[in-house]
């Protein structure tokens, strides 16, 4: 009797545990969720889980082999280049096949007054002009990028806190996941008196409410773009990467 098909989701996001709790339900499916370990107490379910990073491509192919894995989602955070990058590396070296399931950017819309960067380091440079005030958005691992600018102050909101050694820019933490919502946000912003926002172009709902404040407001959004994504198959919705895998599955079950 033939095993059942085994799946690795590089996750971490809204998107890759919808997914898990979609393709949880198919009998011949064995799920395996990949989490980089970032956040401390990340959202997920009951599925079998990994916490942490493998050690490179040749350690992501080495579990990949010792897992027997069939298929590999990457479901991961679209800022998340490095490890979307080794999973290319390695399923084209395993010859397994890969999907990215990656959640569309947030367009720019009448109002907004966005200025785009290429990366944290461009942004830097633009904050010169756009007041003393400012909401930065990013995450927690990039925080040490804006630690220099000693003459801004920053509302800065993570979902964890950093280590105690490490390099953040002046201003206030505050600690809290999302979904947020519109006027909480746009509260928030009035607060603190905020004169611009710094973020990243995530995509998704749980954080746009402060894009849809901010253009209320007219207030500048220096919005950071995503990093180029490996090549490959991709969707940009659950219900496509679920259809791609029962498609898979049915070609490996009668090949």
């Amino acid at each position: 009797m033939a095993r059942d098909k085994r799946v690795l989701v590089l996750g971490g996001t809204g998107h890759s545990s919808k997914l898990i709790a979609l393709i949880s339900t198919i009998p011949e499916l064995e799920i395996i969720n990949s989490l980089a370990g970032r956040t401390r107490q990340p959202a997920i379910g009951s599925t079998p889980r990994r916490i942490g990073g493998f050690g490179g491509v040749s350690g992501l192919i080495n579990y990949l082999r010792e897992q027997e894995i069939d298929l590999l989602i990457d479901a991961t955070h679209p800022f998340a280049s490095q490890i979307s990058g080794n999973a290319a590396i390695a399923s084209s070296e395993l010859k397994i096949p890969r999907l990215m399931l990656v959640r569309p950017p947030w367009k720019k819309v009448e109002g907004d007054r966005w200025i785009e960067a290429e990366n944290n380091e461009v942004a830097v440079k633009v904050l010169a002009n756009l007041g003393s005030r400012i909401f930065l958005s990013i995450g927690r691992q990039e925080l040490a990028s804006y630690a220099h600018l000693k003459h801004l102050w920053f509302l800065i909101r993570i979902i964890d806190l950093f280590p105690p050694d490490s390099l953040v820019p002046p201003g206030k933490i505050l600690t809290e996941r999302g979904p947020f919502y519109f006027e909480e946000e746009r509260s928030l912003l009035q607060k603190y008196e905020i004169e611009a926002i710094v973020s990243k172009n995530s995509g998704g709902d749980a954080t746009y409410a402060k894009i849809v404040a901010a253009r209320e407001l007219g207030m500048p959004v220096v919005m950071i773009q995503r990093p180029p994504l490996p090549e490959g198959e991709q969707v940009s919705d659950v219900e496509s990467a679920v259809a791609w895998i029962k498609k898979m599955i049915k070609l490996m079950i009668n090949s």
